[in-house]
């Protein structure tokens, strides 16, 4: 399986475990809140929001167009922190850790 194959199918474990948990959102947030330029958009979404409509969008995008991949990111720290206080949040963490894992040393 390739790295691209790889990211999918974490992608959609991502955007399941998010589903299971009635993390993941039919209604996206105003453009106003996703044009937050602070890291993570921190200041106007929750983290499953900015995994939802952000990274896995972008990580998508990516994906589709054969662009190259980010490498030796670590978003699980943030995810972590910001998700703690949720139902669900070890099973959210345990996919982006995999998904870090997956670009180290890329």
């Amino acid at each position: 399986m390739t790295l691209r194959q790889q990211c999918e199918q974490l992608l959609d474990e991502l955007e399941q475990v998010l589903n299971d948990h009635a993390l993941w959102q039919a209604t996206p947030p105003s453009t106003e809140r996703l044009a937050s330029t602070e890291p993570f958009a921190v200041d106007t979404l929750a983290c499953h929001e900015w995994l939802q409509w952000v990274f896995v969008p972008k990580m998508r995008a990516l994906i589709k167009t054969e662009q190259a991949l980010p490498r030796n990111f670590e978003i699980s720290p943030y995810v972590e922190e910001a998700m703690k206080e949720y139902a669900g949040h070890s099973d959210v963490v345990a996919v982006v850790v995999r998904i870090d894992n997956l670009f180290s040393d890329q």
